[in-house]
């Protein structure tokens, strides 16, 4: 199981990272994303990243402001979140995504084995 941390509430232009431990022997097969949801709205793709890092992805929104990075050896994938608006309020999901390593769109249609979420909450 997939399991996500540190989510919390902020206020607009606050930072929080966070983490995903995955319960994979090795995450070096595997590419990973991270999704959100917004109170009423789809789920959507944030930013994916492949196993060996060749490709990274990140939504129009998110461009310059998050940053998706992982830890092989510990297994564990993060999301540094710079900047927070208060649209980027949302349930945070970290999922495998696509096959053989790779991503293709980073769409939650690509995402295979889901965590349960950590809630961002970003005040005005």
């Amino acid at each position: 199981q997939l399991v996500e941390s540190g989510g919390g509430m902020v206020q607009s232009g606050g930072s929080l990272r966070l983490s995903c431990e995955t319960p994979f022997q090795t995450l070096d097969y595997y590419a990973m994303g991270w999704f959100r949801q917004a109170p009423g709205k789809e789920r959507e793709g944030v930013s994916c990243i492949s196993a060996l890092v060749y490709s990274v992805h990140y939504a129009d929104s998110v461009k310059g402001r998050f940053n998706i990075s992982r830890d092989n050896a510990k297994n564990t994938l993060y999301l540094q979140m710079n900047n927070l608006k208060p649209e980027d309020t949302g349930v945070y999901y970290c999922a495998t995504v696509g096959r053989n390593g790779r991503y293709r769109t980073c769409s939650v249609a690509e995402a295979l084995r889901w965590g349960r979420g950590t809630q961002v909450t970003v005040s005005p």
